[in-house]
């Protein structure tokens, strides 16, 4: 009876527990963008909320054309080190995980590839996509080789053919990544994922046994926060170029017309958010002075008027800066061509305009004022022997003069000093105007 009874027990107790593992839900995130620190952050706030809510999953879909090695190292160290089994998705059909991507997509406790994409070119580059000389070439494809190997034997997967995607660049389809076994399922979605692996007993990378049960769980979505997604534009080298360009402008426009705060304000805060994506960007800083160099070009064409020598020669250097801003390995880590042209062209128009016009005023003479009545003419009203009357524009000041001047006569105010005019007599044809 006893027998029994604790049969019963222990029933329940197992369908409870079943039924609560069956329930939980399987977070999920996407990695639509290139591989950066951003993504690493993103990633690992995954993680750790998926453990807070004891997720019985973390679901993350990956499309990327690759990104930073440091970031990816990050990437796979904590997918390794995850508490929550983690299934990598590339999808939808037309996607790829390439060159970093291929690294992530192969540390995934559960590795799963859409109908249609494909994954693989993992050989590491320079930033600025310039010939390797033979042995830096031979260190770098040895120590991405290295990192490969260290973890996708104990994954299951095909280590000898995980290395030709380093060394020799290869790219691999879904079937034939499925095929040579780089990858454990194809889905058409993310429910057929989930089925195909429910019941499924997965083998983590510290050897212990996990049995996946996900299928008809709820998939909750988690999304970057307001900051990172700000951020994550800013790691998109087309978008910060144009910021750092607008924000030098800014402070530009500041500088020759100095109160007018705005101006000053929004520069200085584009310039702030844009020296933090440089803190986490390839960045060349050789290339940020060519783009400094070429505002002081700029300017000097305003001022000495080169016929157009100077400002070509200023928007070349923005447009070579520009190209050479970021050295990402890969060619959506770097400012296009287009981007270049787009904003230095205008942009170097817009500053010499500005700069011209800022020299002009103050080249220009004061006309209001006691300045504006230097070098102006008035007529003696009353002998000057030295001192005397003078009419200035109707109005009748004491004036001292140098030597005697005669009534009638026209004179040249060189200084107001306490409403006392001090001039001189007129020569022929000078003097900004009569006085009346």
């Amino acid at each position: 009876m006893r027998i029994k009874l604790f049969s019963k027990l222990a029933t329940v107790v197992a369908i409870g527990f079943a039924s609560v593992v069956c329930s939980a839900d399987v977070l999920k995130i996407v990695v639509d963008d290139t591989i950066h620190p951003l993504i690493t952050e993103h990633i690992d706030r995954a993680i750790q909320e998926a453990q807070r809510t004891h997720a019985a999953a973390l679901l993350i879909e990956l499309r990327t054309p690759g990104g930073l090695l440091d970031s990816t190292q990050d990437i796979v160290h904590k997918i390794l080190d995850s508490p929550i089994p983690i299934l990598i998705f590339v999808t939808p059909s037309g996607s790829t995980a390439a060159s970093a991507g291929f690294f992530i997509l192969e540390s995934a406790d559960v590795a799963a590839m859409a109908p249609g994409t494909n994954t693989g070119a993992a050989h590491p580059v320079y930033g600025n996509g310039a010939t390797m000389d033979p042995v830096m070439k031979e260190k770098i494809e040895n120590f991405a080789a290295a990192m490969m190997r260290s973890y996708s034997g104990k994954r299951g997967r095909n280590v000898e053919v995980a290395e030709s995607a380093i060394r020799q660049s290869k790219s691999f389809t879904d079937e034939e990544a499925l095929n040579q076994h780089l990858i454990d399922y194809i889905a058409k979605d993310q429910d057929d994922l989930l089925r195909q692996v429910d019941g499924k007993t997965i083998t983590r990378f510290d050897g212990s046994k996990t049995v996946l049960h996900v299928a008809g769980s709820t998939v909750r979505f988690y999304d970057m926060t307001l900051k990172e997604r700000i951020l994550s534009w800013l790691m998109n080298p087309n978008f910060t170029f144009l910021v750092f360009a607008i924000g030098l402008l800014a402070l530009y426009v500041e500088f020759n017309h100095p109160g007018a705060v705005i101006p000053g304000a929004v520069g200085f805060i584009a310039i702030v958010f844009c020296l933090f994506a440089f803190h986490l960007l390839p960045v060349s800083y050789a290339a940020v002075v060519m783009i400094l160099a070429s505002f002081v070009l700029f300017g000097l064409e305003a001022k000495f008027q080169t016929h157009g020598v100077l400002a070509v020669g200023g928007i070349a250097l923005m447009i070579l800066g520009a190209l050479l801003l970021v050295d990402g390995p890969i060619p959506e880590m770097r400012v296009k061509w287009i981007t270049a042209l787009a904003v230095s062209l205008p942009l170097g128009a817009i500053t010499v305009f500005l700069m011209m016009i800022a020299l002009r005023a103050r080249q220009n003479k004061i006309m209001t004022g006691e300045q504006g009545m230097i070098g102006a003419i008035a007529v003696v009203s009353a002998a000057l022997n030295p001192s005397g009357k003078v009419v200035y524009q109707g109005e009748l000041w004491d004036a001292i003069a140098s030597r005697t001047v005669e009534a009638g006569q026209n004179v040249v105010i060189r200084k107001v000093q306490d409403l006392t005019l001090h001039v001189e007599p007129a020569a022929a044809g000078e003097g900004r105007a009569q006085a009346t």
